[in-house]
């Protein structure tokens, strides 16, 4: 494990908070979150400051997005990459400081946003930086060669943006959708304090889609992408921890994790949210869904 990385941790024993790796965790029924502003509560009752998490988007992550990859492409490529970016750029307007969460084979851990790493393993070396202070900087020793995929493409997302900074979460791809739950709500309470933050959620959809996917379609990657798209536009969490995790691995859809640890996080800060659909399509057979949600403190 490189320098910029750590462990993510679990959620603290009943009463405690304490450092653990990259973060403090607050258990969500501690009365009060002390941050010198005047705390208010979530609508299950929970205690958290004025500032949360302000804003969330939802991007896939594929290479493709990152024009330099793509060759001669770049138009099959463009709806998808102008709705990512028009999603981070919504995301740069209200929060400086991101958070992301994504689902890798390399997790549980957190790459921290002084991480720096390169497209490289991707067939050009197209330098990252996940925070706006490594942009200048040229590639070196320093860089995470290894770095993982939605790492790079959150620092590439939060370049395109103008975003300050980046770190990611890395949970396991198959994480049950009650622990991913559990961790949204973990990282919803985690981030309470008088700064906003902006919440990043990285994930694609069913790779089996036509006969153009990297796995042989199957039929049921419709169903199960436009269960998905709905969900994202009506900002509903309920739907989205409605997503089987078996059927997912079946389908190759590697956001499952990802969105049902935004519906964790959704309803730790409290519902009814609002969503915006900007992207749902599968190009290449592979699903990508792009939507943006507000909290309902913004309304």
């Amino acid at each position: 494990m490189s320098g910029s990385q750590c462990r993510s941790p679990n959620a603290p024993p009943n009463g405690e908070a304490r450092a653990i790796g990259c973060h403090t965790f607050v258990r969500r029924d501690t009365p009060g979150i002390q941050t010198g502003q005047r705390p208010n509560r979530y609508s299950n009752g929970q205690v958290a400051c004025d500032t949360v998490i302000i804003r969330a988007v939802v991007v896939p992550h594929p290479p493709l997005l990152v024009p330099e990859l793509v060759g001669g492409a770049i138009a099959p490529t463009e709806a998808v990459r102008v709705a990512s970016v028009t999603a981070a750029r919504a995301l740069a307007e209200v929060a400086g400081d991101w958070v992301a969460v994504a689902a890798d084979p390399a997790g549980p851990f957190v790459v921290h946003s002084q991480a720096r790493g390169s497209f490289a393993g991707y067939g050009v070396d197209v330098p990252i930086s996940l925070a706006s202070d490594g942009d200048s900087m040229s590639l070196d020793s320093a860089v995470d060669r290894a770095l993982p995929l939605p790492a790079l493409i959150a620092g590439w997302l939060r370049a395109a943006a103008g975003a300050d900074r980046v770190h990611v979460h890395l949970v396991e791809p198959d994480l049950p959708a009650a622990d991913c739950a559990a961790f949204g709500a973990e990282l919803a309470s985690s981030l309470a304090g008088p700064a906003p933050v902006g919440l990043l959620v990285l994930g694609d959809g069913a790779n089996r889609h036509t006969d153009r996917a990297p796995a042989r379609p199957d039929d049921r990657s419709a169903d199960f992408d436009r269960h998905v798209r709905d969900a994202l536009a009506a900002a509903d969490p309920d739907g989205l921890s409605a997503l089987d995790a078996g059927l997912a691995a079946e389908l190759g859809a590697m956001g499952r994790a990802a969105w049902q640890v935004l519906a964790g996080a959704a309803r730790a800060v409290g519902e009814p949210w609002t969503g915006k659909l900007l992207y749902s399509d599968a190009p290449f057979g592979v699903a990508y869904h792009v939507a943006v949600w507000e909290p309902p403190v913004l309304r």
